[in-house]
């Protein structure tokens, strides 16, 4: 059953959910309490990181992993290098930091609606409605950072992973200048290396052709498995609905559902409500040196 709209969905895994757990991330009772065991003696043995070790906290880093601890653990190290390294952005972050730009500011969005593989589709407005003086790509981060934790809350979203569809229309050089190679390397690393999600399909839509100018700045960056992920539409929805079908897509990409009305103001209350977590979050990573 679909979460209501603009709320977390907190619900233990769906039988469907279970199934797919168990088909594709090897989610077995035997696997997660092997994978459990081995993650926790993994981090007892590690003085230089903290995490909680309750299951839930263990079970986001072992299912994207498949339930192989060793690479569950380098996953969490690699978490933990990556908020030290940009710790200028991410120390103690949480949502009422970036509040103005939930409220105000239509960069991100997600639909209310999951994909028909009941996935959370995140819509990224990276065209002529971002006001890059009011939003900066270092704050645009910081949101795609808070969803991140946000979505971690879901377990179905955990399993089934999530969709993101990158909306160009109307970009201008101000936006190209935003997404430079700074942004693109913190971005992509954040994606490939240090991010415990399911990230299956990003579409890149109503691209203009100034966009050339930063694909060829964050091309390099892209590794084989996020590339093989990433499609090109254009203006040609037929082709993005062959990925997501005109049943599931609002009418701002020629889909059935209405236009698009609402924007995070509307799930900023459902990310805010989950203060303490977000706490919690800041707590894990490098351990302070005395």
């Amino acid at each position: 059953m679909a979460p209501a709209p603009f709320t977390l969905d907190l619900s233990p895994l769906s039988e469907e959910g279970k199934k797919i757990a168990e088909t594709e991330l090897r989610e077995t009772p035997e696997n997660v309490a092997n994978g459990l065991k081995e993650l926790r003696e993994l981090l007892a043995n590690d003085d230089t990181i903290f995490y909680d070790t309750d299951d839930a906290t263990l079970m986001i880093f072992l299912r994207p992993c498949k339930f192989y601890a060793k690479s569950a653990y380098e996953l969490m190290k690699r978490v933990a290098d990556f908020k030290e390294k940009y710790k200028a952005s991410l120390e103690n972050l949480m949502p009422d930091d970036e509040k103005d730009a939930f409220l105000n500011h239509n960069v991100v969005n997600v639909l209310k609606n999951l994909d028909h593989k009941g996935r959370r589709v995140m819509v990224v407005n990276c065209g002529g409605t971002w006001n890059t003086s009011k939003v900066t790509s270092d704050q645009l981060f910081r949101i795609f950072y808070l969803i991140h934790i946000a979505s971690t809350l879901e377990q179905e979203g955990q399993v089934r992973g999530v969709v993101v569809i990158m909306d160009f229309d109307g970009m201008g050089m101000k936006q190209v200048a935003a997404l430079n190679p700074v942004f693109s390397v913190k971005l992509l690393t954040f994606i490939q290396d240090a991010m415990p999600a399911r990230l299956k399909e990003i579409h890149m839509v109503k691209q203009p052709f100034i966009f050339k100018m930063v694909w060829k700045i964050f091309s390099p960056f892209v590794k084989e498995k996020l590339g093989k992920r990433i499609m090109f539409h254009g203006s040609d929805m037929k082709s993005l609905q062959k990925y997501i079908p005109a049943s599931h897509l609002p009418a701002d990409y020629k889909g059935d559902l209405p236009k698009i009305d609402y924007s995070g103001k509307d799930w900023y209350p459902a990310i805010e409500s989950h203060h303490e977590y977000f706490k919690k979050w800041n707590t894990w990573g490098l351990k302070k040196k005395e």
